[in-house]
């Protein structure tokens, strides 16, 4: 009886736990999107480098899909935080910015859309400028690139870790 108790208690703790983990199907179709431009932008190989996980990183898009689908479903909620700030200061202001129609019911959704497509544009920019930058870098001199980025056994995630630690400085 405790075991099915206890069970129980697990699965009520973990289904929420995966609901809220997964982004959105509108995440994800976004996410579609902005790998293809990004791999477009940086080219194959580079995006392959970039995102691909497994010994001939042929599953790249999945991975970035999979990773900007997350960023996107955060994206939304950092901007619904932001719109709901910004409602707060001014409603008026907030209605006649975003709002369309006679009565800007649509607004809130509007300012969440707008911001949230703002920031992942700013992403994915820095992303591609970043990568761009590895690539040079890396074409230059590979053992000294993998020396200097890599982190791991074999040095293979120098490409990731250079892109991430530019995208990180940023502005």
């Amino acid at each position: 009886m405790r075991k099915v108790i206890y069970l129980c208690i697990v699965a009520a703790v973990a289904v929420p736990a995966l609901a809220v983990a997964s982004p959105s199907p509108a995440n994800k179709a976004a996410a579609v999107k902005q790998c293809a431009t990004e791999r477009a932008q940086m080219g194959t190989a580079a995006f392959k480098l970039l995102y691909g996980k497994n010994a001939t990183r042929s599953n790249a898009f999945g991975k970035c899909v999979s990773a900007l689908a997350a960023q996107n479903a955060k994206n939304q909620s950092n901007a619904a935080g932001q719109c709901r700030s910004e409602r707060a200061a001014d409603a008026t202001a907030f209605a006649s910015k975003y709002g369309t129609g006679k009565k800007h019911a649509n607004a809130f959704g509007n300012c969440v859309s707008k911001t949230a497509k703002a920031a992942a544009q700013k992403q994915q920019q820095a992303t591609v400028n970043a990568a761009k930058a590895c690539w040079t870098e890396r074409k230059a001199d590979p053992a000294a690139f993998k020396a200097h980025y890599g982190t791991n056994a074999n040095k293979s995630n120098a490409f990731g870790k250079c892109v991430s630690g530019k995208v990180k400085h940023t502005p």
